[in-house]
């Protein structure tokens, strides 16, 4: 397993559990218990989101038939690794209401997805999201309404060994660093640093 801490180091305190999450790609091919499968959800479940709408869905592939119907729609490039995941989950967002837009559907769904990756690291899963896939034939193949738009596609799992990946995927197989916080973080205005006593 690769030595997080190498390569990630917070500029300021911060619970480990957000330097610990990574996105591997070398999965064993162990089942998730149905409990701590759901667990997942059920803090994706408790995420806030705008007038409490929770427009998140999530379509699961738990089953080697329903794990081959996904795969039909995964690049060949993620099906190279993704295979050997227990379990595939569709996120998709609702973008309309009482026929309003949701404005905020992603941001809300996006907020599900981190609660969802956040306790599957709690309990020794890992999670690689992806959006290499035909969200077309996505739509088509699990008959998604047109309301609801497709966020990604994510494999949990437990964390298998990097050599049993294909070489040229092996090298790439370690948690990887985040740019400065002053690049993302401004204040006042676009551009602008913010300051600290730090």
């Amino acid at each position: 397993m690769a030595n997080i801490l190498e390569h990630r180091v917070p500029e300021f305190e911060v619970d480990e559990v957000f330097i610990k999450r990574w996105s591997p790609r070398a999965f064993q091919e162990k089942e998730v218990p149905e409990d701590l499968l759901f667990s997942l959800f059920e803090a994706a479940r408790w995420a806030p989101s705008a007038y409490n709408s929770q427009p998140w869905r999530f379509i699961i592939a738990r089953t080697k038939e329903d794990r081959e119907k996904f795969h039909t729609f995964i690049s060949d490039f993620n099906l190279l690794w993704c295979k050997k995941a227990p379990v595939l989950v569709l996120i998709l967002s609702k973008t309309k209401e009482d026929g309003k837009n949701i404005v905020s559907h992603a941001f809300d769904t996006g907020a599900a997805w981190g609660y969802l990756s956040i306790q599957a690291m709690k309990h020794g899963l890992i999670t690689h999201p992806m959006t290499g896939f035909d969200f077309a034939k996505a739509r088509e193949v699990l008959n998604i309404p047109e309301e609801y738009a497709i966020q990604a596609l994510v494999a949990i799992g437990y964390q298998g060994k990097k050599e049993d990946l294909p070489e040229h995927l092996q090298e790439r197989e370690f948690p990887k660093g985040r740019r400065p916080l002053k690049e993302s973080v401004f204040e006042g205005s676009f551009g602008q640093p913010f300051h600290t006593d730090q």
